[in-house]
């Protein structure tokens, strides 16, 4: 396989932190409002407030640190920020996704942050040929050490259907009189999000290209679960920029392999992956890793823009 291919891989007193996150200008701080009766829960960036406002429902008050329109790799915490934290009675968070949160996590919300990686068995993609001659477990154990880590699991909707069962336990142990709300919550999570597994199945199974060219390298997981091979032109930050030879490389694989869409993404400078396409003799087409919605996105939520991708990628797949 190629080196380039990924697999490789609120209320703490309600209405404050709600003008609180209001003022750091989150998705929607008032999100699942329980009228100051319910947990508030602030949220690292958009997939993670959508599953805890649908685990959640009306039992959770729910508010995103990442603001619309803004890269939630790049999230950066005012003092507010870092209050609203400390005061939530919990935090969902990435760890490893956003640094300056992971640092607040630790600081502020020991007994409060709860880790959605840990529920999303998220797979190391360390590079083919680093550590070479170690078996596959040492190889899996030093990615992890390394940081190797892809934290893109929601691209994969059975993976974020397994976090939002594990959100509804972790809910439960704050309010164990809303059990039952949050395990029926979860299970329609569940079906739905297993109602799109089966629609992306289907309309991704007779792709007559099965090698994805993205902007970076954000779509492993829904490479692995519909059988396309990915290859992200930025690694895993969208801010690292390849080298000229690099992209060469990559536009090259792009020529043999008859591929005929370079994607680039949504709230990334679709700079670099234009130039490969450029390079290449092919077109380009948008993708949305889901990381935050804006006016400009393809829908709603997550569900609708998960579908507007589905579509994007028949056509720029050719996809019968």
């Amino acid at each position: 396989m190629n080196t380039w291919t990924a697999r490789a891989v609120t209320a703490a007193t309600a209405s404050a932190a709600a003008l609180v996150l209001a003022g750091c200008g989150g998705a929607d701080a008032t999100a699942g409002s329980t009228g100051g009766d319910g947990l508030t829960v602030v949220a690292g960036f958009y997939p993670l407030e959508w599953a805890a406002q649908r685990v959640g429902g009306d039992r959770v008050d729910v508010s995103s640190l990442t603001p619309p329109g803004a890269e939630a790799h790049d999230l950066e915490l005012a003092p507010r920020d870092v209050a609203a934290v400390a005061d939530a009675d919990l935090l969902v968070y990435l760890d490893g996704f956003q640094p300056a949160l992971d640092e607040a996590a630790q600081n502020e919300a020991a007994d409060t942050a709860w880790d959605a990686g840990r529920a999303a068995d998220l797979v190391p993609t360390a590079e083919e040929d680093a550590h070479e001659g170690e078996t596959a477990e040492e190889h899996e154990e030093h990615a992890h050490e390394d940081g190797a880590v892809d934290p893109h699991f929601w691209l994969d909707p059975v993976r974020l259907a397994s976090v939002g069962d594990a959100l509804a336990d972790r809910l439960t142990e704050s309010d164990p009189d809303g059990a039952a709300t949050y395990e029926q919550n979860a299970a329609a999570l569940r079906a739905d999000l297993e109602a799109l597994d089966a629609e992306m199945r289907a309309g991704l199974a007779g792709c007559a290209v099965d090698t994805l060219v993205t902007g970076h390298d954000a779509f492993g997981y829904l490479g692995d679960r519909y059988g396309l091979e990915v290859v992200g032109i930025s690694g895993l930050s969208p801010s690292a920029e390849p080298s000229p030879a690099a992209q060469a490389e990559i536009a090259e694989l792009v020529r043999e392999r008859g591929i005929t869409t370079v994607y680039t993404e949504t709230l990334v400078d679709p700079a670099v992956a234009e130039t490969v396409a450029s390079e290449a003799g092919v077109r380009t087409a948008v993708l949305d890793p889901i990381e935050g919605l804006t006016d400009e996105s393809a829908g709603s939520d997550y569900l609708e823009v998960m579908r507007a991708n589905l579509a994007t990628l028949q056509e720029g797949q050719s996809c019968s």
